[in-house]
């Protein structure tokens, strides 16, 4: 087909700290750089917009609301929900194993209800390391949309699972990414140069978008997409599971900034912080001493998060 014919792309973003948009940037760099392609960028912007850095007891007071998907309220978009794109390609950050709320707002809304009804989508996440649960939310959202997933990409902080314990929370609570401490405290956040190969997924979407063929779940594979840790997997459905738990306490005992939440919230964290550096350990190493009986069942599982981009 002759790249004559004009396509059109919506990327909707929301990024608090401004990392996504630098993700989005490289990624969008190829198809704004075509003469054929009309890039529409459409940010989500909460009506109160949310922090950065984190005050402390709000970051922690935002989980409730996060994992049971509780969307706040958003301005209105720009778009009327009556444009047509051939390709939606929404990028968003990982709040307590789940979508951000402004993402979860737009998921949520009328008009992303009109535009990505029977379209083609691409989700692209910028996170820590944990973006399974996340994205199966994502999932869910867009399937009451009526929208069909067909690639995800999953950028992930460079200091690994054990350097962003600390780094990010560090990073989110003091807007500094690091180091810190001399190294000891890595630096936080996706690598400049993952960034910067984010190109090429824009370069397959050009190549992909002026053919024949209808963009489907093979657009963006063969390209490292996503890198499922399997060894994380049952944490983050652990994780989850006890963060409904504890979301439903703090629900009950009122909204946001409540008082009652107060003091719940730093019985949470003691908790929190005690899970972290005892289950999750253990939960690894009984991991790796059962793998070989689990073997068939981990790649079952790491297929199938990695879909459909392929890990």
């Amino acid at each position: 087909m002759a790249q004559s014919i004009k396509k059109r792309v919506l990327i909707v973003h929301y990024s608090q700290s401004g990392q996504l948009n630098d993700v989005v940037r490289h990624f969008a760099q190829p198809l704004v750089d075509h003469a054929n392609i009309e890039v529409t960028f459409e940010p989500i912007k909460p009506v109160e917009a949310f922090p950065f850095p984190w005050p402390f007891l709000r970051f922690f007071d935002t989980f409730p609301e996060a994992v049971y998907l509780d969307p706040p309220a958003i301005q209105a978009s720009t778009l009327t929900g009556d444009e047509d794109f051939d390709l939606v390609i929404l990028a968003y950050q990982v709040w307590f194993l789940s979508p951000s709320l402004p993402t979860t707002a737009f998921l949520q809304s009328a008009t992303a209800a009109k535009l990505l009804h029977g379209k083609p989508v691409v989700t692209l996440i910028a996170c820590r390391n944990m973006w399974l649960m996340a994205q199966e939310a994502v999932k869910t959202l867009l399937d009451e949309l009526g929208a069909k997933l067909i690639g995800n990409v999953a950028l992930v902080d460079e200091a690994g699972s054990a350097g962003s314990f600390l780094a990010t929370p560090v990073w989110v609570l003091s807007g500094h990414k690091g180091p810190h401490l001399g190294g000891l405290i890595p630096k936080a956040g996706v690598a400049p140069e993952a960034m910067t190969a984010c190109s090429r997924f824009g370069d397959r979407i050009i190549e992909r978008i002026f053919s024949d063929a209808e963009l489907d779940v093979t657009l963006l594979q063969g390209l490292g997409a996503v890198e499922v840790n399997e060894k994380l997997i049952s944490s983050e459905k652990t994780a989850k599971r006890s963060f409904r738990i504890w979301g439903k306490l703090f629900r009950s005992l009122g909204p946001q900034g409540s008082l009652l939440r107060k003091p719940v919230i730093l019985i949470y964290i003691v908790f929190l912080i005690t899970f972290i550096i005892t289950f999750i350990p253990l939960s690894v190493l009984l991991k790796a001493i059962f793998s070989p009986l689990t073997r068939r069942h981990t790649a079952a599982q790491k297929k199938y998060f990695g879909s459909p981009s392929g890990s």
